[in-house]
């Protein structure tokens, strides 16, 4: 069987509606041409005279449409006047019929679809920077696609839902972002929205069915084997089975929730600095949250529950779960069965917890929860569960110590992966290391002061730095001192911190200043959008990158050069 391109599509859908006016036209043009050639008339001189085939096809045609233009080219006769008039009447009735299949052609819903699917497709292709695929538009890919567009990132956006595809029409973004209401799981929709591309970066499955999800991470790496793919999941069989495939990110939102309050526990330093990286709003570099020991209650013991209670446990906190239906051998400890009120709370010993999290699947309950706590024990830190965005408000208004918002965690995560991936890794290998966490919070406090953070990352290659290459290439050295040394003040840097460089498969960890830059490295920083410009105008311009390494300004233009030619031959 083969395939169909979108223009097929569409003329398929347009030759079914027309076809039957368009053979009515030419018919009802057949019979009123062909009779008004037959018919005698009469010429000029009083003469019998037909009318030739061009002048019968002219007169029908402006007859016709109603227009009317008169006799031609001479007075008829009663007989061509009587069969005008059943012209006039047969051809309107036909143009009239036919103007109505165009009119329902233009709302039939699959017609409107195929030109969509059309238009989205060729705009796809014309599509020139690195783009990602985002599959389902809702609170996750909405989040998404405004970080990616802040990062100047370009997105191709597929959702089923006609009505989120109209909000994502209408959303104001700093580049061109293009969606289609598309079933994302479908390869062809895939396919038009360029996962077959070379600049296609990354796919991105959001939507809110598992199964779903899957299907887009298979389809997907069956299209295309190169392209990344990044998946929310929450199963623990789809999880592992998609962990299985070549290049697969699985993000498990309730796992990063657990990542992110164990971290606060053992690594509070590091969870403010992952914190103030990711642009938590409110967060504070070099002020991180003081979470409590003693007895924690657990509300809620669900997927999110679960996954919480063993990292309590794991570090040997008493745990009390509130939940209607927790069995008595699935966790260890003490379990209050019912929903969190203000009496099972009281049975769980609220006055003395250390920490309550609200972690069921309701935003009510979890802020009903976060009321009754506050009324009871306000001293208690406070961890909440946010399961819908368009509640952030409310949940701000609450001042929760912490506040898991699944939509928003795994959209950070996301981002996080596809903007500046080394930062992960960076957080993983300062998990253990306090002291070495504080010497980064204090170089960025110290660089940044209370500006907010801009991670961006260059490559030491031909396309991206063309002035340090030549430079190179004389087989001269190259610090990243060098390279952060502000053009304005050779005593100072620009307001950017080097945090990881990648060398081929070696990565390096907080390099220091003096670190020699070669050919082919990538390095991730954390500073300002102003710092980002000069620095990338520096690996591109011979003569700042001169000045910064030497001292010396080189002179510019060709009058200035020659100028200078004199002199060294002079001296």
């Amino acid at each position: 069987m083969t395939t169909t391109s979108d223009l097929d599509r569409v003329t398929m859908v347009v030759l079914r509606h027309l076809r039957k006016p368009v053979f009515a036209l030419i018919i009802v043009y057949a019979i009123g041409i062909t009779g008004m050639a037959l018919i005698p008339g009469t010429g000029a001189d009083g003469e019998p005279e037909s009318m030739s085939l061009f002048h019968a096809f002219y007169f029908f045609t402006y007859t016709a449409t109603t227009t009317g233009f008169g006799e031609i080219p001479h007075v008829f006769n009663d007989v061509q006047r009587l069969w005008a008039i059943f012209c006039l009447y047969i051809g309107a009735i036909a143009w009239l019929y036919a103007i109505g299949s165009i009119i329902g052609l233009v709302q039939n819903p699959h017609f409107t679809r195929a030109v969509d699917e059309q238009r989205f497709a060729r705009k796809v292709r014309q599509m020139t920077d690195p783009f990602v695929i985002i599959c389902g538009f809702g609170d996750t890919g909405s989040l998404l696609a405004r970080g990616l567009s802040d990062h100047h990132l370009q997105a191709t956006v597929l959702d089923r839902d006609p009505e989120r595809i109209k909000a994502f029409v209408v959303r104001d973004y700093r580049v061109k972002m293009r969606g289609l209401c598309a079933h994302p799981d479908v390869p062809r929709h895939l396919i038009d929205a360029g996962v077959t591309q070379d600049k296609c970066k990354a796919v991105v499955a959001l939507t809110n069915e598992e199964d779903t999800n899957r299907q887009i991470t298979i389809v997907s790496k069956l299209l295309n084997p190169a392209v990344r793919v990044i998946s929310r999941s929450t199963s623990e069989r789809h999880c592992k089975h998609l962990n299985s495939l070549n290049d697969v990110q699985v993000v498990n939102p309730f796992a990063v929730f657990a990542e992110l309050l164990d971290m606060a526990i053992v690594a509070p330093r590091l969870h403010n600095l992952n914190s103030w990286l990711v642009g938590v709003p409110g967060t504070r570099l070099g002020h991180p949250l003081k979470v409590p020991c003693g007895i924690w209650i657990l509300c809620g013991y669900g997927r999110m529950g679960k996954e919480l209670h063993r990292r309590l446990v794991h570090h040997g906190i008493q745990v009390v779960i509130i939940d209607p239906d927790a069995k008595v051998c699935e966790p260890a400890g003490r379990i209050v069965r019912g929903f969190a009120d203000f009496d099972t709370l009281r049975e769980a010993g609220v006055e003395q917890a250390a920490g309550i999290v609200a972690g069921t699947d309701n935003d009510s309950d979890n802020l009903g929860i976060l009321v009754c706590v506050r009324h009871l024990n306000s001293q208690a830190f406070m961890v909440v569960r946010q399961n819908q965005h368009e509640n952030q408000l409310a949940f701000d208004a609450g001042r929760a110590d912490l506040i898991l918002q699944s939509s928003l965690t795994t959209a950070r995560r996301i981002l996080k992966s596809l903007i500046s991936p080394l930062i992960q890794e960076m957080i993983e290998h300062l998990y253990d290391q306090e002291q070495k966490t504080e010497e980064v919070v204090n170089r960025l406090q110290a660089t940044m002061g209370e500006q907010a953070p801009h991670l961006f990352r260059i490559g030491i290659t031909p396309e991206e730095a063309s002035a340090v290459m030549e430079y190179m290439e004389e087989g001269k050295p190259l610090l990243l001192s060098d390279l952060i040394r502000d053009p304005n003040n050779l005593e100072g840097t620009l307001p950017c911190v080097p945090l990881v460089i990648r060398r081929g498969e070696e990565i390096r960890m907080l390099p220091d200043d003096n670190e020699a830059i070669i050919h082919g490295d990538g390095v991730l920083l954390c500073g300002t959008e102003r710092s980002e410009r000069i620095l990338r105008a520096t690996l591109n311009n011979p003569y700042t990158l001169h000045y910064l390494t030497t001292g010396v300004e080189l002179p510019r233009g060709f009058v200035f050069q020659w100028i200078e030619g004199r002199r060294k031959r002079g001296g």
